[in-house]
């Protein structure tokens, strides 16, 4: 089941050459950072060892075949030993194949035990691959969303610039017909050049945000095609969060994978626990083989006498072993196992709890910021209202530049915190969906 969810995030790459394109979707994006992700291939990998590893061969169930040849040749003296039946001297060659089987019977249930260790260790690598994959998505879409509340930010800055531009353009053909003075004209002049120097830092600001995202998506900034970024298609606009706060924490027990790869590890250190009891059962083997030898002599004096002999060993042998006593290094072993899994259980616990208290805490603070984005809408609406109604009274005369540009100044203040009171609303949202495991539903509603 986690490798079907990992495969159905990865999919479909895309080309860097999106990054060309004069328009750059979130998924996009997200994508293009999946597959350009170093530690993501490094993990997959590591899945692909494991997954290789993970076989009934490797666990020891099945039996191995050696085969071995030996070759021989020697030279025996007879010439002084008065004994011999043949003297003088005897050369002789020996060639002697092998086969073997070694099958282990019985291992007090540790074959099964290590295969099962085996898939728990694909499974583990599975749900790390996909843990970085989430984290991957999370950091992308931040930063993404980063960039646009950055440009909506500059969007209002550059409106306000123009705003003053035309500001002073009135009081210039004021002034010219005698009917502003200079004090006006130097306060308007003044904020022209206040509202340009906040475009341009903040078109700074904007500009880091998106090298930000390219390295995320490990994209160098040279392979652009063109000048301009491409332009951003998502907004801040999020949907609201669906779950009730017991929804949420069930949705976390069962769904978060930092969680899941945790209880894993518990059954990792269970089976490992298995294993450690295995070793204090007697063991069962069976050995079979078969070893034909081939020897030819002759005496290097007489070529007629020679001679060649043929013979073959059959064998085969059950061995039952058993530890009597080690110092009890068994048993230490596996008392020591049982200590790893405790531990191991009271960590994922631990974690368990944390987590839930900081699922919790996360949804009241996306809650607060839901009822903050409301009040910073009307913020923004009134003063804009007021920011509009002072340029009318300006135009009257009724109020002074100076009035002005504090009208002004609230308005920027307002759309800048209602846009980074959205960006924060999603940055929680986010996170809230990679607590409940929700990240892939996140992931198929923004792609549509």
């Amino acid at each position: 089941m986690t490798q079907t969810k990992l495969n159905y995030i990865v999919c479909l790459f895309l080309s860097l050459q999106l990054i060309g394109q004069e328009k750059l979707s979130v998924e996009n994006c997200v994508q293009t950072a999946l597959e350009n992700n170093f530690q993501i291939q490094i993990a997959e990998q590591r899945q692909n060892i494991a997954e290789k590893n993970n076989k009934w061969s490797e666990a020891g169930l099945f039996p191995t075949v050696e085969l071995t040849t030996q070759f021989g040749s020697s030279i025996i003296d007879n010439t002084n030993n008065p004994f011999t039946f043949v003297p003088g001297l005897i050369g002789t060659n020996q060639i002697t194949p092998g086969g073997t089987i070694n099958w282990s019977l019985f291992s007090g249930g540790g074959i099964y035990m290590n295969k099962r260790r085996l898939a728990q260790l694909e499974e583990q690598s599975a749900g790390n691959a996909l843990l970085l994959v989430e984290n991957t998505i999370v950091d992308v879409m931040k930063a993404y969303f980063n960039a646009v509340q950055q440009e909506e930010v500059l969007e209002v800055l550059r409106k306000v610039h123009h705003l003053s531009k035309q500001q002073l353009a009135y009081e210039e053909a004021k002034d010219a017909y005698g009917q502003s003075n200079s004090l006006t004209l130097l306060q308007v002049r003044n904020q022209v050049f206040s509202d340009s120097l906040n475009a341009m830092q903040q078109k700074i600001t904007l500009d880091n945000a998106y090298r930000n995202l390219l390295l995320l998506m490990n994209v160098p900034e040279e392979q652009l095609l063109s000048d301009e970024f491409p332009s951003l298609t998502a907004s801040l606009d999020f949907p609201d969060f669906k779950l009730t706060s017991n929804e949420l924490m069930d949705a976390v027990r069962t769904n978060n994978q930092n969680l899941k790869n945790q209880w894993l590890n518990v059954e990792l250190q269970k089976t490992n626990t298995a294993i450690q009891r295995s070793f204090l059962y007697p063991t069962i083997g069976f050995q079979a083989g078969l070893s034909p030898a081939y020897s030819s002599f002759r005496a290097l004096a007489d070529d007629n006498l020679n001679a060649r002999t043929q013979q073959i060993t059959y064998f085969a042998n059950v061995n039952v072993r058993y530890t009597l006593f080690n110092n009890w290094k068994n048993k230490r072993a596996l008392d020591v196992a049982k200590m790893q899994e405790q531990i191991a259980t009271l960590t994922a616990e631990e974690m368990e709890q944390q987590i839930i208290v900081g699922a919790k805490e996360l949804l009241q603070v996306y809650n607060l910021r839901s009822d903050l984005l409301k009040v910073a809408q009307q913020n923004v609406q009134f003063a804009q209202q007021a920011f509009e109604l002072g340029q009318d009274r300006y135009q009257l005369g009724q109020i002074n530049s100076l009035e002005l540009a504090q009208l002004q100044q609230s308005f920027i203040n307002a759309k800048r915190d209602y846009s980074a009171i959205r960006l924060q609303r999603m940055e929680s949202y986010l996170d809230l969906a990679q607590m409940a495991g929700m990240l892939q539903l996140v992931y198929k509603n923004i792609s549509h």
